[in-house]
């Protein structure tokens, strides 16, 4: 993992998407599995159950929180 990569997964953490959290993504709510996989520069996914019919998928973090967090590392 790139430095610029574990910086991303960094942020992202710390904007709620780790391990253990629950969320509301796409409408539905979820309990993360997985801290966020960087598959490419805008693509980063996270591995979640799904609440209600308890079923795992993988999760596409939207593209908007992605490009947040990569604004946070050039801002610092």
């Amino acid at each position: 993992m790139t430095s610029h990569n574990s910086g991303l997964c960094e942020r992202l953490k710390r904007l709620g998407f780790a391990q253990e959290n629950q969320m509301k993504l796409y409408g539905e709510e979820f309990e993360l599995l997985s801290d966020p996989l960087i598959v490419a520069n805008d693509l980063v996914f996270v591995d979640a159950i799904e609440k209600k019919s308890r079923q795992q998928r993988r999760v596409r973090i939207p593209l908007p929180i992605v490009k947040m967090a990569n604004q946070e590392r050039r801002a610092a």
